[in-house]
């Protein structure tokens, strides 16, 4: 693994404990044990190495919208893959809070170029999401109470309201039961059988 992977790592690690004004370049140097000044050369300022971390974690979305793009898929599975994710990382710490949510909790403090960054993470998230839902709604899998627009800004929301509680109660299941009732409300049910 290269330097420079293991600085967005380790910030990436910083960022979900801490937060972006909870951590600095010494805290990277001393886990990643590299010298301030390498940190530097790969990232010249602070807000370039979060947004380096970001940036990572919205390819994973462009490239899932993309694969949504090129043809058939299931939604119910996209979603339950989506929050499974969220559910293993947060049950076992990997990664206990995404990090665009941390650093949009902070947006007011944090620099332009990084809170656009953050911006466009969520927007590229709920694109994503718009595109799910819609989908299950046109295949008759979801019933969409609102717009599929409206109805991904909720269900981020209550993703992300699932991730806080689970860290204010510290415990992981909480997350698996706010997200489960979520979707057992968006799933429509089977019609029965005669």
């Amino acid at each position: 693994m290269t330097t420079q992977q293991r600085l967005i790592d380790s910030a990436r690690r910083f960022i979900q404990t801490r937060g972006y004004n909870g951590f600095s370049y010494a805290d990277v140097a001393e886990e990643v044990n590299v010298r301030k000044a390498s940190i530097h050369h790969h990232f010249p300022s602070k807000s370039d190495l979060a947004s380096a971390v970001v940036e990572e974690s919205r390819a994973i979305i462009v490239q899932q919208i993309n694969f949504l793009a090129e043809g058939s898929f299931n939604p119910e599975e996209q979603l339950r893959m989506y929050t499974g994710y969220w559910e293993k990382c947060i049950a076992d710490a990997s990664a206990p809070f995404c990090v665009a949510g941390m650093l949009a909790a902070e947006l007011p403090t944090l620099p332009d170029d990084l809170a656009e960054h953050v911006r466009a993470h969520f927007r590229d998230l709920s694109h994503w999401l718009e595109t799910v839902l819609a989908k299950g709604a046109q295949l008759g899998l979801f019933e969409l109470q609102a717009s599929a627009r409206l109805e991904a800004e909720s269900f981020m929301s209550m993703v992300y309201g699932a991730m806080l509680a689970a860290r204010a109660y510290g415990d992981p299941k909480v997350f698996a039961d706010i997200v489960e009732n979520g979707l057992k409300k968006l799933i429509r049910a089977p019609a029965p059988s005669r």
